[in-house]
């Protein structure tokens, strides 16, 4: 079996900064051919040289791959966004604390109404990290009014719920027009037995959490069908051995070296390999209007082991041995 797929697209990526960049660009550009890229590093992407630096530091490192650098969302971004009106924005919200580098995150929504306001009449895009500080399981449901009321309040504003992990929020994609969303590999695969079932496994650990069985089956009902408001985002989030292999772990799951190959695998067992097309690329581009570089990837049933290591992070089903993998052409 080959299945090739044109110009594939991440719609949620992490590539890091320093070293790191270097392996997480080698990962995504052989799969891919770009992607929406998260602002959240040690000082965040919060101006518009900032995001154009970041992007020709990935660039330099492959020509054939579109990075979609996301502004971080602060009291900057409204100026921001007004001195380089002639040009398209996504504009990452996250509130504050919740996840990985978002100390300088929103408190209160109601700060940003004027930025909301102005985004609508632009036609750019809102990505929500969309969780409370509530109950570690409740938080992504809690977080579902604040959708609805963002949905309500500004109408034409392009909203994506990113890397949804709930029924709730699975439920919620076609109540409002203008509300879309991202789906992970690594929730369509795990639930919570995955995470700490038996022995814990930092390396499924990641914000927001894996969930119940229920959660994931309405995750996959939407990606199956490739839901027309959801798009493929890997949420990949690298973080060294070091600091996932110890009390106080970090967030985040390295799923790029196994993300077409296993989504293969996941479509094809579930009769949904028609549908795999356009849940990883052809939703995103007519979501965001996108004109990507032209790539084909093939995904072959020949089978690879998983690595251990990747350039010090472990990677997600590490030492496992897979079913498909990327044709070398």
């Amino acid at each position: 079996m080959r299945l090739t797929i044109n110009s594939p697209f991440d719609a949620h990526l992490h590539l890091r900064e320093g070293d790191m960049l270097k392996t997480t660009t080698r990962f995504a550009t052989r799969m891919f051919a770009g992607a929406v890229v998260m602002p959240n590093l040690s000082k965040p992407i919060d101006t518009f040289e900032a995001m154009e630096r970041y992007k020709a530091q990935i660039q330099e490192l492959s020509r054939d791959f579109e990075p979609i650098v996301a502004l971080f969302l602060n009291e900057k971004t409204e100026e921001e966004i007004k001195r380089h009106g002639d040009r398209a924005f996504t504009v990452k919200l996250y509130p504050r604390g919740v996840t990985t580098n978002s100390a300088g995150g929103a408190v209160s929504l109601d700060e940003y109404g004027a930025l909301f306001g102005l985004m609508e009449e632009r036609g750019d895009a809102l990505l929500v990290h969309g969780e409370t500080d509530g109950e570690v399981l409740l938080r992504e449901g809690e977080f579902a009014p604040i959708y609805e009321r963002l949905a309500k309040t500004y109408p034409k504003l392009k909203i994506v719920m990113e890397h949804i992990s709930t029924e709730v929020l699975a439920n919620l994609l076609d109540r409002h027009k203008n509300l879309y969303a991202t789906i992970t590999l690594h929730h369509l695969l795990f639930t919570l037995d995955d995470l700490l079932g038996g022995r814990l496994n930092p390396h499924l650990f990641c914000k927001p959490i894996v969930k119940t069985a229920a959660d994931r089956a309405a995750l996959r009902r939407l990606a199956f069908s490739a839901h027309e408001k959801t798009m493929f985002g890997s949420d990949s989030a690298p973080h060294y051995r070091g600091c996932k292999e110890r009390a106080g772990a970090a967030a985040g799951v390295f799923s790029a070296p196994v993300l077409l190959p296993e989504l293969t695998r996941l479509f094809m067992e579930h009769s949904s390999a028609g549908c795999l097309r356009r849940f990883v690329g052809q939703n995103a581009k007519r979501i965001y209007n996108l004109n990507l570089p032209h790539k084909t990837v093939t995904i072959e049933d020949a089978p690879q082991t998983v690595e251990n290591e990747c350039d010090g992070v472990v990677p997600m089903l590490f030492g496992k041995r897979l079913a498909y993998r990327v044709a070398a052409d």
